[in-house]
């Protein structure tokens, strides 16, 4: 798998969308603090801080969240001052497979009703 290479430091490696594999999203979205970092950046629909996300772990353990989200291709960071700004790959993720990003939010936002979450 190619990636975008680093120019500096603060340049942070992704997948390119022909890279992108289905077996790595999946994987991706199969952790449950991972899925929540989707949903927060679907319904938000815009970019948010990795401190904006309230999730129950560790600053490492979240750096690990994000940096495996980012190198499946689900989400795209990038530096804006000393924030890291997160975004979903929506549009390469629908047009490499089509529906799957909705149906699985829309089955997250079931189970989340289902469990009480």
């Amino acid at each position: 798998m190619s990636t975008a290479p680093a120019t500096s430091s603060r340049d942070l490696p992704h997948p390119a969308s022909r890279d992108i594999r289905l077996e790595a999203v999946l994987h991706a979205l199969a952790d449950p603090m991972r899925l929540q970092i989707v949903r927060e950046l679907a319904a938000d629909r815009d970019e948010l801080t990795c401190s904006q996300f309230a999730l129950p772990v560790t600053k490492s353990t979240s750096t690990h969240h994000f940096r495996v989200l980012r190198e499946a291709g689900v989400i795209r960071q990038c530096y804006r001052g000393t924030a890291k700004m997160n975004g979903l790959r929506r549009d390469d993720l629908d047009d490499l497979f089509p529906g799957l990003l909705d149906a699985l939010l829309a089955a997250a936002a079931r189970q989340a009703v289902r469990l009480g979450g």
